[in-house]
């Protein structure tokens, strides 16, 4: 087909997610390689977000391709009851990454899977019921992990599953309150998060689920010792620990995975897209010893048809060997070291820019009206205008592909890029930046 036949086709027969289907109009793609893809037309675009932050190893990966390639020459298929030699050493490998009180991983096909899994486990462990998750959080859209999500994709959801309830992130850009140093921040939000356990009952809450680091909603880190204080509250209470790493993990933040930046041990990980790359759909979750041991003597009541598919796998095993064999921890420290330069260059230098939040090559820049104030560039849940979609319109057209969120600009390029990319692709924001200055605010 040409590359007009595929894009007619799509918008005939297929639906395509988050989006109005009128004037949806698709990227026909001829082929990829590194972080650069191409149209039929010869056209090059830099995917500087990873696709959905999941391509953590680029396009064309050999090792992930040759790996799943000899596990279809042995069989492509064993369901979850038997043995499959890469199904074992994933599972070995994921274990022995993880802090010494993580014993066992239960595979999904992904994120949402993993996150609806996590809380029926914290739920049949401890014998509660509710689940606390924040506002500025998306789990997923299937209906367990929408009712995770607290942001607005949760709406289609509602009323809702009994039992899930909701809290404030850590945001302390946009909080009321100008607090004199991060400690004095995380006492507010732990002092408020406590009170909320105390009135909800807290013998009745299984699990405490958080993105180790807020992701499309902002890529919002949190204050120094918060994730230790909440670890604290929950071991105080008999909760469940939950990091969601669907996004940070597989080293997009500079470590394997981001809750090692804070010195927690949680009870549960989740885990999916950069443990394959997006080249076969994978994920899981990762439980304690005491959580592992309790499940010898009780059913785990959990299933999927899919669950630890053979292929998933063998692209997994080879992932994980790349990332530790090339060293890819380092490039990440090093290309991500330029992009927060670049960021903060841009902060300073547009009207636009109320904040820039990095880590790793995982970042946002935050659009506003005015700096002084803060006031969104677009209100919370609405963009009456579009604007949003004009400005990434504005940065498709210097082919730098990304996504935006709210009134966030998502930059979450793939963990290979170079120092030399990185500042030629932040070239391209900085012009459409100055078109936000002089047209927008």
């Amino acid at each position: 087909m040409t590359g007009q036949e595929i894009t007619n086709k799509l918008k005939t027969y297929s639906l395509q997610s988050w989006s109005k289907q009128r004037n949806i109009n698709p990227i026909p793609v001829e082929k990829a390689e590194g972080i650069y893809f191409w149209d039929y037309d010869g056209n090059r675009y830099s995917d500087m977000s990873s696709q959905l932050v999941n391509l953590n190893l680029g396009f064309g990966n050999k090792a992930i391709a040759e790996a799943i390639k000899k596990q279809t020459d042995q069989y492509c298929f064993m369901g979850p009851g038997f043995g499959a030699e890469s199904r074992a050493t994933l599972a070995e490998m994921i274990i022995k990454l993880m802090p010494d009180n993580m014993g066992k991983v239960f595979f999904t096909n992904a994120g949402a899977e993993s996150n609806e899994n996590a809380v029926k486990m914290a739920r049949m462990f401890t014998g509660r019921n509710k689940v606390l998750s924040r506002y500025r959080s998306y789990h997923g859209a299937s209906f367990g992990a929408g009712n995770l999500t607290g942001e607005p994709r949760r709406f289609p959801m509602e009323p809702g599953i009994p039992g899930f309830i909701k809290f404030f992130d850590p945001y302390v850009y946009r909080e009321p309150i100008r607090f004199e140093t991060e400690k004095a921040a995380t006492e507010y939000y732990l002092a408020k998060l406590e009170e909320q356990i105390n009135y909800e009952n807290a013998s009745s809450i299984a699990a405490i689920v958080m993105e180790t680091i807020t992701g499309s909603n902002g890529v919002i880190i949190p204050p120094e010792g918060y994730l230790p204080g909440v670890r604290a509250l929950c071991d105080k209470y008999g909760i469940m620990m939950i990091c969601d790493e669907v996004m940070t993990g597989w080293c997009r933040t500079g470590k394997m995975f981001a809750f090692e930046h804070f010195g927690v041990k949680p009870d549960i990980v989740t885990f999916a897209k950069g443990v394959t790359c997006g080249y076969v759909p994978l994920g899981g979750v990762v439980v304690s010893k005491a959580i592992a041991d309790y499940f010898d003597d009780n059913m785990l009541s959990c299933g999927l048809t899919y669950s630890g598919h053979p292929l998933s796998c063998a692209a997994g095993v080879a992932s994980v060997n790349y990332y530790i064999e090339n060293n890819i921890l380092d490039n990440v420290k090093a290309s991500g070291k330029v992009l927060g330069e670049q960021l903060e260059k841009l902060k300073a230098a547009h009207a636009c820019v109320g904040d820039v939040r990095y880590i790793g090559l995982f970042a946002a820049i935050e659009l506003v009206k005015d700096k002084k104030t803060r006031e969104a560039l677009v209100p919370y849940g609405k963009d009456p205008e579009g604007i949003m979609g004009k400005i990434k319109g504005l940065l498709g057209q210097r082919k730098f592909m990304t996504y935006t969120h709210e009134n966030i600009i998502i930059v979450a390029p793939p963990l290979i890029i170079t120092e030399a990319q990185v500042l030629e692709e932040m070239a391209k924001v900085d012009e459409v930046l100055s078109i936000v200055d002089n047209e927008y605010i």
